[in-house]
């Protein structure tokens, strides 16, 4: 038996100086029982270009099923965290994040956040929504998973100490990152091929929000100012020599492969103190290990989701 799709089309009216404009409301993807419509696309579109403004560049079909992408994502970490946490109250790591989005903006402060958004014509409560998502998302897996992540500090902290030696100009690099894996539908040959076109058409930035797996992938993959003294060896030896704006070769790491891009460079010269290095480099590890035990788990959830497009 074939199953007739069934698309429904509300329309709304509003009321725009004076004018009556009728606006069609169309589903366009049902997750179980929760429903996207193009209204959703639209309000995604805004937020996303928002986090990263080189996204208008891409054509509008690529830019709308990010949208989707993303809709579907949140949707799917809502329901697991519903069944861990209280929506309806506040937590302090939602007002972490929120600073931490303000200052990677470079914005001044939260009312000059709130004027942008309304320029973007962004909903603070949807942004507010989503932070809170990512913020129980990130408390979930550091619960789930902190126990099973493994780190040897003498391994970390003799690294630094042969990175110290090793040179006597030390530098920082602002980096960006697509992380990828391969999978049974797609092997490592034809992602890259993937991953190269993309590069070339669309650059970077879009190209890791369209096909990265890592949480910073909606910030067009923006790792930031890094020592490097928190590098491991394979992904310091390969951005080394790098010119600003190259991107390495990928690099096989734990549970899959990374392309880096050097933003900038600068030497530092301030006072390394060994022990707030292995802190930060404790750090980083343990996020990376848990942002793939976060993958693992966000994509055994997905395999149990019914998700309909239209």
């Amino acid at each position: 038996m074939i199953k007739t799709k069934k698309i429904v089309i509300f329309i709304i009216f509003i009321f725009l100086n004076g004018y009556l404009l009728a606006e069609e409301i169309i589903i366009k993807v049902k997750v179980e029982n929760e429903i996207i419509t193009n209204i959703d696309v639209k309000n995604e579109v805004k937020y996303l270009t928002f986090l990263n403004p080189k996204l208008k560049e891409l054509e509008k079909f690529k830019l709308n099923n990010l949208a989707k992408d993303s809709i579907i994502n949140d949707i799917i970490k809502k329901k697991e965290l519903e069944k861990n946490f209280d929506f309806d109250k506040s937590y302090k790591l939602v007002e972490i994040i929120e600073r931490n989005l303000i200052k990677r903006k470079d914005i001044k402060n939260k009312s000059e956040f709130l004027k942008i958004l309304k320029e973007y014509n962004i909903d603070y409560k949807t942004i507010k929504s989503k932070l809170k998502i990512e913020a129980l998302w990130n408390q979930l897996i550091y619960e789930k998973y902190l126990t099973n992540v493994k780190i040897n500090k003498s391994n970390l902290r003799a690294k630094i100490l042969n990175n110290l030696e090793e040179r006597e100009k030390k530098f920082e690099y602002n980096l960006s990152e697509i992380l990828f894996v391969e999978n049974d539908s797609e092997k490592f040959e034809n992602i890259i091929k993937k991953i190269n076109t993309s590069l070339n058409e669309i650059g970077f930035e879009n190209t890791a929000n369209l096909l990265s797996i890592s949480d910073t992938s909606r910030n067009g993959g923006l790792i930031g100012w890094i020592n490097e003294l928190q590098l491991s060896n394979i992904i310091k030896k390969e951005i080394r020599n790098l010119k600003v704006g190259e991107i390495t070769k990928p690099i096989n790491i734990q549970n899959g492969y990374l392309l880096i891009k050097l933003n900038d460079k600068r030497e530092y010269k301030e006072q390394i103190n060994i022990e707030d290095q292995l802190k930060k480099l404790i750090a980083n590890e343990k996020n990376r290990q848990l942002n793939s035990f976060s993958n693992i788990f966000y994509k055994r959830l997905k395999k149990n989701v019914e998700i309909n497009e239209y």
